[in-house]
C-alpha cells in the first residue's frame, strides 16, 4: 500500500470537512489528486492512517451537511402539532420531524413529476 496516498486521502477530506460551509474550492493540485485516487485500484490506496471503520451503530446523519434553516411563523393544525409531538420522543425534536415529512413529501412529489 502506498501510505503517501492515504495521507493525501485524508489531507484533502479534511480540508472539505472544516470548510464544508463555506464553500472553499478545492485547488488545482488536489483536483489532480483527487482524480489520480478515483481510478487507483482500491487496493493500491494506503489506508493505515486512516484505518476502515467497521461498526457504524455510533453514526450520525446530516453532521457534515446541514442545510440552512429559515426561522418562520406557520400555522398549522392544532391537531397535526398533536400528533407530531407525541410520536416525538419526550416531545422534542417535533419541528425535525414536520421538516422531514415535508422535505420527503417534496422529494416524491419531484420524482412524480419528471416522470
Amino acid at each position: 500500500m502506498n501510505c503517501a496516498c492515504g495521507r493525501l486521502w485524508t489531507n484533502i477530506f479534511w480540508r472539505i470537512a472544516a470548510n464544508h460551509d463555506k464553500k472553499v474550492p478545492l485547488t488545482d493540485k488536489q483536483r489532480v489528486d483527487l482524480q489520480s485516487l478515483q481510478v487507483m485500484p482500491d487496493d493500491q490506496i494506503g489506508t493505515t492512517d486512516i484505518p476502515e471503520i467497521l461498526d457504524w451503530s455510533g453514526a450520525q446523519r446530516g453532521v457534515l451537511n446541514r442545510p440552512v434553516k429559515q426561522q418562520i411563523t406557520l400555522r398549522l393544525d392544532a391537531d397535526f402539532i398533536s400528533w407530531f409531538k407525541a410520536h416525538a420522543q419526550g416531545g422534542r425534536g417535533y419541528q425535525t420531524d414536520i421538516n422531514r415529512a415535508l422535505r420527503e413529501h417534496v422529494i416524491r412529489c419531484d420524482r412524480g413529476s419528471t416522470s
